[in-house]
Formats: structure tokens, sequence, C-alpha cells
């Protein structure tokens, strides 16, 4: 399976493995512990990681997630002790991982809640508050509960503990799009002028209760299993440098951005204009792996499979084709760094899908699977799944490209099923 049409002629013949749906697992059980502190798109579920881990790793081992999201891959090499390191070039992200892998010890933090709280329900239209002068916060919250997101913010901030601080201002970033005019049921950013907003100090205080238990039980599945003090590690990086050294890591487990499918920084906006991570969006944007924002380079592909598609693409619109000519030669480069990492034998685990632009296929699997072979992986094994439960859209407009409506007549399913590749350092 070496040449570009064996391995297209091969994932034609992979069938769906239904023991990788986890269709049994409740919504409970999939947002069980910290997985239920902050909402994420495209997250898998900690089935899938606790599944990998097991198989291909032993207590100690180092496990690292190069794009490292909302920190599902760290919790649950924490749970099962093995060492981790996770990267996201997403400040908003790393904040979320951050708060999700540091268990707290709960009467500490319940003592924290009761003190934040008692300072939150001081509010009054009186109190004197600095107001974050941002256009486009303006844009998406309403006066009222743009006072009162401030009030609660200049509380958190004044908590000396970082651990804490982390801890609060995850809830906090989660009920922005509530208490904002950000349509309820949209991933994309969409303002609805009919919406009534959440109020913020209510509801704050109803996410930080639910997230206190949840650290109640991260925190004791840990103390149970001795595993309080494994080592878990999340660093602001982006995925071509990943913070440890040649030939240490036993398995990578990630699922890479979609090509043009999710602008991260559009998504994330609320809480990086409110903790100032950016105050110009459209350099946030440039950041990402996969965004439509990026100026064209000239990179390896390390493919014919990504070359056939840039080409088909070229004939339907230049710049779509630019932008996946710049994906794959990236995510080149991010495998170039994971063979870096990984010992001999050591396994790599890419949580991916297909989907098509314009009407052509973007064969992300397939070229991933080249990409990794050309580098000198042995390809170990490729699982097909469904997707229940993967928070993605799932219609795309087969003239536009655009994500759609159900009703669109001219959808089609964007991500009915993805992969898991899975491929051995040799």
């Amino acid at each position: 399976m070496n040449t570009a049409k064996e391995i297209k002629d091969f994932f034609s013949t992979v069938t769906i493995d239904k023991s990788w749906a986890f269709q049994d697992k409740t919504r409970r059980e999939t947002s069980y512990i910290t997985h239920s502190y902050h909402r994420y798109p495209a997250k898998f579920i900690p089935q899938i990681v606790d599944r990998l881990i097991d198989k291909y790793t032993n207590t100690g081992d180092l496990v690292v997630d190069p794009f490292g999201g909302c920190g599902t891959t760290l919790v649950e090499s924490k749970v099962l002790g093995r060492n981790s390191i996770g990267v996201d070039i997403n400040p908003v992200a790393v904040l979320i991982s951050q708060a999700k892998i540091t268990p707290i010890e709960p009467l500490l933090i319940n003592q924290e809640f009761i003190n934040l709280k008692n300072k939150i329900y001081g509010y009054t239209e009186e109190v004197q508050i600095v107001l974050p002068s941002n256009e486009r916060i303006d844009y998406w919250f309403r006066p009222e509960e743009k006072r009162k997101l401030s009030f609660i913010l200049d509380k958190i901030s004044k908590i000396d503990n970082e651990d804490i601080r982390n801890f609060f201002l995850c809830g906090f970033s989660n009920i922005l799009k509530n208490c904002s005019i950000w349509l309820q049921k949209s991933n994309k950013p969409t303002r609805d002028f009919k919406k009534i907003p959440s109020e913020p100090i209510n509801t704050f205080v109803r996410q930080i209760k639910a997230n206190i238990k949840k650290n109640q039980e991260f925190y004791s599945i840990l103390e149970e299993k001795g595993n309080l003090n494994i080592s878990c590690l999340v660093y602001p990086n982006d995925a071509r440098k990943i913070p440890t050294n040649d030939n240490t890591v036993s398995l990578i487990i990630t699922s890479p951005p979609y090509v043009t499918s999710y602008e991260y920084a559009d998504l994330h906006q609320l809480t990086a204009l409110w903790l100032e991570y950016t105050e110009n969006l459209p350099e946030f944007r440039k950041r990402f792996i996969g965004t439509t924002y990026k100026e064209r380079k000239e990179l390896k592909l390390n493919s014919k499979i990504a070359k056939e598609i840039v080409a088909q693409l070229s004939e339907k619109r230049k710049k779509t084709a630019n932008e996946v000519e710049n994906y794959f030669g990236e995510m080149n480069q991010v495998f170039i760094e994971m063979s870096r990492i990984l010992k001999i034998g050591g396994r790599t685990c890419i949580v991916i899908g297909n989907t098509s632009l314009k009407g052509v296929e973007i064969l992300n699997a397939e070229v991933f699977n080249e990409q990794l072979i050309n580098l000198g992986f042995e390809i170990e094994d490729i699982i097909k799944r469904e997707i229940p439960s993967k928070n993605l859209p799932s219609t795309r407009d087969t003239k536009t490209g655009r994500f759609t409506k159900i009703n669109n007549k001219n959808k089609t399913f964007a991500y009915p099923v993805e992969y898991i590749i899975i491929g051995r350092k040799i």
C-alpha cells in the first residue's frame, strides 16, 4: 500500500468498525469528570483516547497531543497513569486544557468559590466598573451583560492562586456565548438580535457549581489510583514545535483541524477578546493551521494524492486550491515533528475525516496515510468509525462548499464517518 492508487483502493475497502462509535455510551459517560467543563467544537470522546492508550502504552509512558484542543488526550492520560504533553497555538484551548487537567483539592475550591460568590453577589448598578473598550465585544454583548461580565472578570483576576484562577476563568469563558447575542444553536459566528442573553452572575454561579462537582469526581479518581502527581503539561505552542526530546514519546493521539472547516479563531473570539488574548481578530486568525487567512507558502506536500486534489481544486477556484495546498504542506511538517519525538516502535494515532470542497473530494485520511508512509512510518491499522456524537456541522452545500442547513436541497453530509490512522515509527 505504497502508491497513491494502492492507498485509495485500500481505503475504499475499509469497512466501519461499529465498536469504535461507542454508541452505548451516554452523554454523561462521554462528558464525565472534567470533560464537561467547556463546550468545544469537533472534540473526540474520551473513550477513543482511553482505548488507544490502554492498547498501545504502559503506565509511566509519555503520551503527546500536538493539537491539544480542549485537553481530552491529556485528561485521559492522567487518569490512566501516563505522563502527557499537549500543545495548541490557541490560547483559549490552552486555558481550557489547563483547567481540565488540574485537579484542585475539593475543600480548597469550595472555599474559594464561597469567597468569590460573596463578592460577585455584591454587584449593584452603582458599583464602579472599568469596562473593556473593544468594538468586537460591543458587537456581541449588550451593555447590561457587558457590565456584569466585567464585574465578574475583575473579581476572578484578583485571585492569587493560578490554578484556581484558571478554573474560574474556564467557567467564565463557557458562559460568554450564552450571555451574548451569538445565535445559541450555531457554532458559526452569527448574531441573533431576538435572543435574550442569559443573566451573567447567576449563569456563572451555576456553571461553577457544575464544574466543582466534576472536579470532585476527577480528584477522587486520581487520588484512588495514585495518579494525582502524574505529569500533565500543556503549552501554547505550534504543533511543529513540541517541547520534548527526540525519541521519548510512546504514543501520539490527535485530531488535527479540518482544512477550511472551522475557523477556530472566530469560534473562540469571545474568550480571546474578553481575556485580551488578542485585540486584532484578523491577526489572531493567522496563527492556525487549516485557516483560510494565511498567505500561501511553498511547502513540500510529500503526497501524490494531495497534489491531485490541489490540481482538481485549481480548476475550480485557485484561492481554495492554495489554502488546501498550504494545509497539507503544514500537516506534513507536523508529521516530521511527530517522527522526531516518537521512540522507535512508538505510534501515532490520527483521528481525521474526509470532506469535499467545490465538488472535489478532500481525502484527508488518504493524504495523511501517504505522508506518513513517505516519512518512514509503517501503517499498522486504519479504523473507520461512525461519529454520532462529534460536535461538527454535518451538512455542506455541494455548490458553494459552505456548511449549510439540513433542509438545503443541495446538501451533502460532510463528516458521516472518520478514520483513525495508526502509524508505527520503524
